[in-house]
Order: structure tokens, then sequence, then C-alpha cells
């Protein structure tokens, strides 16, 4: 609770000053690092392409010439292609690896589907929009038989007393006793 009450030991101008100071260094730094890009880069210049001491006269010197840069610019170029294709590589694998992660966090779950009853000409007409009006109530396109009910099945259905059929249906078993 005292340090929070407590007014702050620098005023303004040492705040200012202290501030200053602190670009002064950071300016310093960033013009010693920027000497020391330029001197790499010479050096790098100096290693890769060296200096042309070829009398002009000779015109078989300077073909050869032309024919050792020719072959340090391929090797400099497949050197160029083979980072670039390692690179994609790792790109891709780092890709890969990232959508991995989050498949195992879970992060894009799935919606459980509710099931919705829905008749095929509601479903029809969601797929194919509001134009094409397709019926496909199978029912309607049945033909329609009637059913003649005749004498005898009434007769079986109305059976009535038991007793009666059994002595009716007696004839028969003599029908059958004939043959035994």
């Amino acid at each position: 609770v005292r340090r929070l009450n407590r007014k702050p030991e620098t005023d303004q101008s040492s705040f200012t000053n202290l501030k200053s100071c602190m670009l002064v260094v950071a300016n310093n730094l960033l013009e010693a690092e920027s000497q020391v890009k330029a001197k790499e880069r010479e050096t790098f210049l100096a290693e890769k392409c060296p200096p042309l001491d070829v009398p002009y006269s000779r015109e078989e010197l300077v073909q050869e010439l032309c024919k050792k840069l020719h072959q340090q610019i391929n090797i400099s170029e497949e050197e160029r292609y083979c980072t670039e294709f390692k690179l994609n590589m790792v790109l891709n694998e780092v890709r890969d690896l990232n959508i991995k992660i989050v498949d195992l966090r879970g992060k894009f779950k799935r919606p459980r589907l509710k099931k919705v009853r829905m008749s095929a000409d509601a479903m029809l007409k969601a797929l194919l929009g509001s134009k094409h009006t397709v019926n496909m109530d199978l029912r309607a396109n049945l033909k329609q038989v009637k059913k003649e009910v005749k004498e005898e099945d009434k007769q079986l259905r109305d059976v009535g007393d038991w007793r009666k059929n059994i002595e009716d249906k007696s004839d028969r078993k003599k029908m059958f006793d004939r043959y035994a």
C-alpha cells in the first residue's frame, strides 16, 4: 500500500533524458548491424562472382569464362531449387501436423443430426427448389381394384351352428371311405 502512494522518484526531464539515451544506443546498434550486413554481402559476392581478369582480344578465353559462369549459375539454381523444395515439404508437413492437432483437440466436432420426418414430396421440393413440381404420391398412381365377394365365401364367413356344418360335411367322409 505504501508503494502505491509514493510519487515516482524520476521527474519528467530525467525520464525524457533516459528515453533519448536509449534511442541513441538503439540507433548505434542499427548502424553497426547494417555495416555488418554490408560486409557479409561484399564477401558473399566476392566468393560467388570472381573479378574478371580477361583480355578482350581472345574470344576463346571469353567463351570459356562464359561457360564457367553458366555452370556456376546452373549449380546455384539447382541449390536454390533444392532448398525451395525442402522448404515446401517442411511447410506442408507443418500444415498437416497442425491439422492433426486441431483434429485431436476436437475443435471441429460435428453436431449430432436430428431425425426429421419429411415426406418424399417435401424432400424433392427442398432439393430441386420450388420451380420443379414432382409428385411422389405413389398411392395415387396405383390402380384401384374392387374386390368382389363370392357367395361361397360369404357362406363360409357366416358359419352359424357348427353342428349343422358337420352334418352337412358327413357326406364327404363317406366319399373317402369308399376308396379305403
